[in-house]
């Protein structure tokens, strides 16, 4: 009788540890919930793009007519105190312009009329009040096609820390509230996620500037930046 019995003892003892490390694998109850925050602070820098299109009959001269546009601009930047590290060319394109005429058997004749030459420069303006008289100045020299202009901020760090820790405390205020109506108490932060928003450029059309006297007015504002985080807490 205890020669059987024996076997079945040992499987039970051996059994019962792997059910026990079985329990201790299960996840332990969480609660995973989201964040926002948001910090302001004033732009330190205007981001310009100022375009010169000339047009002529043919390639060469159309470009050296834009050359001499696009020098005279440059040499107008720098004279208002742009650094040359802050003027960088962002594209050229040179494009064929046709004239096209319906044919009888319902086709288009193509004839070449010119070419234009488009030479877009990106200016970085860190004396923002100067914003407006810069694009005056530009477009009185010759930008006349695109452009744009955004404000932005040189170094948003700080600014976005701010944002990212409101958005964890927002977090951790909704996970409280979550806890207390379920009846469990919140445990340790197990993971954190975020991501940043940052604000979004506002475009401004050069060829609007045509028709302005004086220095174009411009308002800076405020950029806002926004953190949203993801935070999983464990429940006691």
């Amino acid at each position: 009788m205890t020669r059987h019995l024996l076997p079945l003892a040992l499987a039970a003892s051996i059994a019962f540890p792997a059910m026990a490390g079985a329990a201790d694998s299960q996840p332990s109850p969480r609660i995973i919930v989201s964040g926002e925050g948001e910090a302001t602070t004033p732009p330190d820098l205007a981001l310009l793009s100022l375009s010169v299109m000339r047009e002529a009959k043919t390639a060469r001269a159309a470009l050296d007519a834009n050359n001499d546009a696009m020098a005279a601009v440059i040499a107008a930047m720098k004279a208002a105190g742009i650094k040359d590290r802050d003027l960088q060319t962002a594209g050229i394109q040179i494009n064929p312009r046709y004239n096209y005429t319906n044919k009888p058997d319902g086709g288009q004749d193509a004839e070449l009329v010119a070419y234009q030459v488009t030479n877009t420069l990106a200016v970085r303006v860190r004396d923002i009040d100067k914003t407006g008289e810069i694009l005056d100045k530009a477009v009185s020299l010759g930008v006349n096609q695109g452009g744009g202009i955004s404000f932005t901020n040189d170094n948003p760090a700080a600014t976005v820390t701010e944002a990212r820790k409101k958005a964890v405390a927002d977090a951790v205020a909704k996970a409280k509230t979550l806890a207390e109506a379920a009846g469990v108490s919140l445990g340790r932060v197990l993971e954190i996620n975020d991501q940043n928003i940052r604000p979004m450029p506002m475009a401004i059309n050069a060829k609007a500037f045509d028709s302005v006297a004086g220095a174009v007015p411009t308002q800076a504002g405020e950029n806002a930046y926004n953190v949203q985080v993801t935070v999983t807490f464990e429940l006691k």
